[in-house]
């Protein structure tokens, strides 16, 4: 980040109003007769409907279309553990981007624990407030315990972006990528450096859409996770591979696709080089990737690149899923956000990409033309079709799975 920029983003935040978000009323509040109705003793009449029938909190609150975006500060964006504190801008952005998507309303919390049991006290104790809850933020492997213990103990969608926004993401463009280069998840080899939140739970995403286990091998910054590791996670053991490779270089050569979520300039031209013809690089880490796209396009002419930035093509972007991911499942009032509805947004985005893109989202991008192809495998952020596809999928899979209230 250039100094200039850092100065623009400083002032951007504080402003004349600090922060980026606000609570404002929906309802006329300009008289005494409005002001008996929003507060007593009108509004005994919902509590006592409430209190008869606790579904009615969906008819006569805000609770059907807020979420709680939550973290404990432990891990974030690539700045790692700066507290709950430092975390609240990204937590407030978050908040906008809900709205600005898929009009959903957000209270950020931040948490000053980061204690296990503590943190997961605190948030089922404030679930009641919430249509969902989503998890930012907390570094692996805490997070993985954090979020399955969630789902099981709420009825509302627990959903951690930093995991599966980040896998549904990475797994639509990857689909279509392998399309293009003429693959199939069932026979591509793999390579995924980075073993946190978002890598395990991009292969498990992979391994229900076809990949093989067989067919990948997960890196860390020992090298490659494979069964003489001693020590592993849960979660790094179920990726141990039976090979004798031991560094990223020996796991890159000759395989088809590589994903980064792990920190810069990790990966050399060279590493490149000994992929398999008509490779796939995905180099996400932010705000530097693995490798950039002017190096891995010396490197080779056939493969296709995506990074997280918004300055090259194919960026793998979060905000392609959560707002729309939970805005159908606020929608069909679901208990959890499922595997299936998690695969049904993946082909949404999937397909959307193959779709003629509308004059509105070239005017975005000052585009005379984007097609399907190497430099577009998923959508544009600012495409609006995405929140007509992307949340009737996720409803659809809500209702179809069993998860939805409705």
């Amino acid at each position: 980040m250039s100094e200039e920029f850092h100065k623009l983003a400083l002032d951007y935040h504080k402003g004349e109003r600090p922060g980026k978000i606000f609570v404002s009323s929906h309802k006329a509040l300009d008289s005494h007769h409005d002001l008996s109705l929003a507060y007593t003793p009108g509004v005994a009449a919902p509590v006592r409907e409430i209190a008869k029938d606790e579904s009615k909190v969906y008819d006569y609150t805000i609770k059907g279309n807020l979420v709680a975006v939550i973290t404990d500060g432990s891990a974030v964006l690539g700045l790692g553990n700066v507290g709950p504190l430092a975390a609240k801008p990204v937590m407030e952005g978050k908040g906008v981007l809900f709205k600005q998507f898929a009009d959903i309303d957000v209270f950020n919390i931040e948490v000053d624990t980061q204690e296990v049991e503590e943190f997961i006290q605190t948030v089922k104790n404030i679930a009641p407030t919430f249509g969902g809850i989503n998890l930012e933020d907390i570094s692996a492997p805490r997070c993985f315990e954090i979020e399955q213990r969630l789902i099981e103990q709420l009825d509302i969608p627990v959903f951690h972006d930093d995991q599966h926004g980040t896998a549904i993401i990475i797994a639509a463009g990857l689909l279509n990528a392998l399309e293009i280069q003429g693959k199939t998840p069932e026979s591509a080899t793999l390579t995924c450096l980075g073993a946190g939140a978002a890598g395990i739970a991009t292969l498990d995403l992979l391994c229900e859409l076809g990949f093989k286990k067989s067919n990948i091998l997960l890196v860390d910054s020992k090298g490659v996770i494979n069964t003489s590791r001693e020590n592993l996670s849960k979660e790094k053991a179920d990726y141990a591979a039976i090979t004798d490779k031991q560094t990223l270089a020996d796991a890159m050569e000759g395989c088809d696709v590589f994903v980064g979520v792990a920190s810069a300039n990790l990966v050399s031209q060279d590493m490149v080089k000994s992929m398999a013809d008509n490779p796939i690089v995905f180099a996400l880490s932010n705000p530097d990737p693995e490798i950039s796209p002017a190096d891995a396009n010396a490197a080779r002419d056939d493969l296709i690149m995506a990074t997280g930035r918004s300055d090259y093509p194919n960026q793998v972007n979060n905000v392609l899923g959560f707002p729309f991911i939970f805005r159908g499942a606020l929608d069909a009032k679901a208990s959890e956000i499922n595997v299936e509805m998690k695969i049904a947004a993946v082909h949404a985005l999937k397909d959307l990409a193959k779709l003629e893109v509308p004059q509105d989202v070239l005017d975005a991008y000052n585009a005379d033309s984007i097609s399907f192809g190497k430099d577009y495998i998923i959508p544009k952020p600012f495409d609006k079709r995405l929140i007509d596809v992307v949340p009737k999928a996720v409803f659809d899979a809500a209702v179809s799975s069993g998860v939805s209230r409705l």
